[in-house]
């Protein structure tokens, strides 16, 4: 026996398959859109791969199956091929009628949530996916979290009640979280069940109460299903003399003013203000807002500073606490969604524009879809000096990250106040996809390896805090020195 180690069973397999089928490892990379020196690494072991890479190569090369069984035992057992996988819950569902009747009776919000429901599929529906998310202070994160965070939203005080008809929906928890919930509706009870079967309708209806101490002065309406008409209503006490507006965010509008105004109608001691829009486009999101003229607040008030998040979020950039931070975002099918792709990246080159002209970004910056609204998996990474090109990247994931790390502080616009020390591997390779459809794989180093972890963390619906070493906690952007200076790497 020589001296010399073995290869794992992944490099020696990819070695003899490519070499089987006489090909160069520069035909082997173009054929995967890889650099021919990833190949080199691969087969040398410098570079473990993915398990998406080794598939690619097993059938590339017409090995069988054998790469990618090689590449299992390496990774640590052999596990079986991945199914296909099978359709949400919510799959087939149209949305006929989508009506939310907001009612504000002065210390409580009740909310009555109806929807008339098709199913245009093949197979029943059995649940349906409700979402509750409160913010008490829009455009100041770190107040509504530390009111969440003493006072977090129970089910209790919620009180939810569902129906489908006259039958009661059973319930199943999803996320239970301070200021966030989500939960299957069933089509089911303990007494019965009564699955949607495709080609019936069916109205369910949703009620929920939540305090005005948790409530903050705004009900958004994310579209998440195909849906043919939605309805807002607002109901509140005449005597508070409400001023109410909406905006609208979509793939073609950035918080664009409703495009028709809401109207008003008094019905006995409250002023109800309804809004409607027939065919409303999927993953658009309609936010009414209100003011209302209390005793205790007053026009003599002197006028604060805005804060850093504020401005952000003023400059239309979606905030901690805000659902779809905290959803992960739609892949694309690339190239039949290149148009609504590049919508997507028009709409991130506005926002990075508008987010430069408030601050100076010395180590470049990113900026992810669901950070202006939009929940769908694609991010633009802006490196660090003048004139430098933007990277825009389509359903990004880690392929694979080096052991090797170290903490930097990050500031994230969605929470701007503060700044976190976070950390990341010093190497990744971010597996890609290009506008016609080509899976790319593509290395970054360092600061870019940060900035692009930290877009892809927002895709998969996390912020960096989740990242931070236990009992840490980010400091206010004041106490901050690094400001509008690049991270430094030996």
């Amino acid at each position: 026996m020589s001296g010399q180690e073995q290869p794992s069973p992944f490099a020696a397999e990819l070695t003899h398959f490519r070499e089987v089928r006489g090909l160069t490892k520069a035909e082997v990379a173009r054929r995967l859109h890889i650099s021919p020196s990833y190949v080199s690494h691969l087969e040398s072991e410098r570079e473990r791969g993915s398990s998406d890479l080794a598939r690619r190569l097993d059938k590339e090369l017409d090995a069988g199956g054998k790469i990618w069984k090689a590449w299992q035992e390496v990774d640590g057992g052999v596990q079986p091929l991945p199914e296909a996988a099978e359709p949400p819950p919510s799959a087939g569902i149209l949305v006929l009628e989508d009506t939310a009747a907001l009612r504000y009776d002065g210390s409580v919000y009740h909310l009555t949530m109806h929807r008339r429901l098709r199913n245009t599929g093949t197979e029943p529906i059995t649940r349906y996916l409700v979402r509750i998310a409160v913010d008490r202070y829009p455009g100041e994160p770190e107040r509504s979290n530390a009111l969440y965070r003493s006072h977090p939203l129970t089910w209790e005080e919620l009180q939810l009640q569902a129906h489908c008809g006259d039958e009661e929906m059973g319930r199943v928890v999803k996320h239970d979280r301070d200021a966030f919930k989500e939960v299957w509706l069933e089509f089911a009870n303990t007494r019965a069940r009564f699955p949607l079967y495709p080609g019936q309708e069916a109205g369910i209806t949703y009620s929920y109460s939540v305090t005005a101490d948790k409530w903050g002065p705004w009900f958004q309406r994310a579209v998440r299903l195909p849906t043919r008409e939605l309805t807002v209503s607002l109901s509140f006490p005449t005597e508070l003399r409400a001023a109410v507006w909406g905006t609208e965010t979509s793939l073609s509008a950035n918080f664009a003013p409703l495009r028709t105004p809401p109207t008003q109608v008094v019905d006995e001691d409250h002023t109800v203000y309804t809004w409607t829009t027939l065919d409303p486009p999927l993953h658009a999101r309609y936010r009414m807002e209100w003011r209302l003229e209390t005793a205790h607040l007053q026009e003599s008030e002197p006028v604060k500073t805005p804060t850093p998040s504020a401005r952000m979020a003023a400059a239309g950039i979606v905030q901690e606490g805000d659902v779809l931070l905290q959803t992960v975002a739609q892949p694309f099918d690339l190239p039949a969604e290149a148009d609504d792709a590049r919508h997507v990246v028009r709409q991130l080159d506005a926002a990075i524009t508008r987010v430069k002209e408030l601050h100076d970004f010395g180590k470049g910056m990113g900026i992810a879809a669901p950070q202006i609204g939009i929940g769908r998996a694609a991010a633009v990474v802006v490196p660090p000096g003048e004139g430098s090109t933007p990277i825009v990247l389509f359903n990004p994931t880690v392929a694979e990250s080096s052991a090797e790390t170290d903490r930097q502080y990050e500031g994230c616009l969605s929470f701007f106040d503060v700044r976190g020390l976070v950390p990341r591997p010093l190497h990744i390779v971010i597996a890609h996809t290009d506008i016609d459809g080509t899976p790319r794989l593509t290395r970054f180093d360092h600061g870019m390896a940060r900035l692009v972890l930290h877009e892809v963390d927002h895709l998969d619906g996390k912020l960096y805090r989740s990242r931070m070493d236990p009992g840490t906690q980010p400091i206010p952007v004041e106490e901050y020195r690094g400001t509008g200076q690049n991270w430094t790497y030996q």
